[in-house]
């Protein structure tokens, strides 16, 4: 992607954070629909960034490991790109599996893969774990090629 000094746009930016639960990818994907609804052409976003988000905070719920930590969520959305952070106390890098095709779970970093324009793990800043980051672009337009 080339490098350029002229910004790309109003950007909107939400973050929360969310429990250690079943019902944090759920409660994500509010929040990201939410937040697109205020933003021109936000829905261009919904179908690949909700699923994104599902996938990010799931990982983080199931294999963080640390009982009792908050997972802190971030969507940045402006005219180009829809970055997801999911910022968790775990130290393990996510690594993307080759599941069995009977197996029930494990694809999840391979759709991350696959959907993504581009995604990495960093440690936290200043404090315990990783974050895990995607970012996507819109969708085309209908009519668009």
């Amino acid at each position: 992607m080339p490098e350029t000094d002229a910004p790309v746009g109003p950007t909107a930016i939400r973050s929360c954070w969310f429990p250690r639960s079943r019902r944090s990818p759920m409660l994500a994907r509010r929040m990201l629909r939410e937040l697109l609804a205020t933003v021109p052409d936000g829905d261009r976003y919904s179908e690949v960034g909700e699923l994104l988000a599902t996938e990010l905070v799931g990982n983080a719920v199931l294999h963080s490991g640390m009982p009792g930590r908050l997972i802190w969520v971030s969507f940045d959305v402006n005219a180009t790109r829809l970055r997801i952070e999911v910022h968790d106390a775990g130290d393990r890098p996510p690594v993307p599996q080759q599941p069995g095709p009977t197996a029930g779970c494990g694809r999840g970093l391979l759709l991350v893969e696959a959907l993504a324009a581009e995604w990495g793990h960093l440690p936290r800043p200043g404090g315990v774990g990783k974050v895990v980051w995607c970012e996507c672009a819109p969708a085309p337009l209908v009519g668009e090629a």
